[in-house]
This record gives structure tokens, sequence and C-alpha cells, in this order.
């Protein structure tokens, strides 16, 4: 399909394809605020997990000051401080879709 006939969603689905992406990273290929990122990726997800064929990974963030990863985490956005340290030193939350 050529760039200029995707949705933001179908350009968000196979700039996912590339590999492991953050939100930020998400924005400047698509061209939207990053705060609209995370509103598309939930979708993404949702009609990844009905298609089957391919599969929507989140690479949790993890706390750089005591290593917690937030692993049980249901929102998508990345976290502003640790549970454990209350560290603000997170990683970005990574996104991709995967074959299977």
């Amino acid at each position: 399909m050529e760039q200029e006939t995707l949705t933001i969603r179908q350009k968000i689905t196979e700039a996912l394809k590339g590999g492991m992406l953050t939100a930020k990273d998400i924005s400047g290929i698509v061209g939207i605020k990053e705060k609209e990122v995370f509103v598309h990726l939930e979708h993404v997800a949702k009609t990844n997990a009905v298609k089957g064929k391919t599969k929507f990974v989140v690479e949790p963030s993890k706390c750089l000051n005591c290593g917690f990863v937030f692993r049980k985490r249901e929102r998508l956005k990345t976290p502003s401080k640790c549970p454990l340290c209350r560290s603000e030193e997170i990683t970005e939350t990574r996104f991709g879709i995967v074959e299977g």
C-alpha cells in the first residue's frame, strides 16, 4: 500500500512491523502528537489480537535506579515513577508487531 492512502493506524501497524518502537518514535514516523499515539495503539493491539496472524507485543518499562520491571501494567503509557524506589528514571515502554 502507498503511504498516502494508509490511515494513521495502518501507518502505525506498518511501522511496528519493522521493530520495537517507543511512542516518541511512532509519533515522529506517523506525524501525530505523542499523546495521540496511545489511543491508536490500543486499537492496533485489539485489531492484531483479532487477526491472529500477527501479535502486538509490549516491552515493559524498567526502573534504571533499582531495576524494577513494570510487567503487569495494563496501561500502555510509560509510568512516571517506580513504585519501589520512587525514582523517575524509567525506560520508555516499547511496542512492536511480530508474526504468529
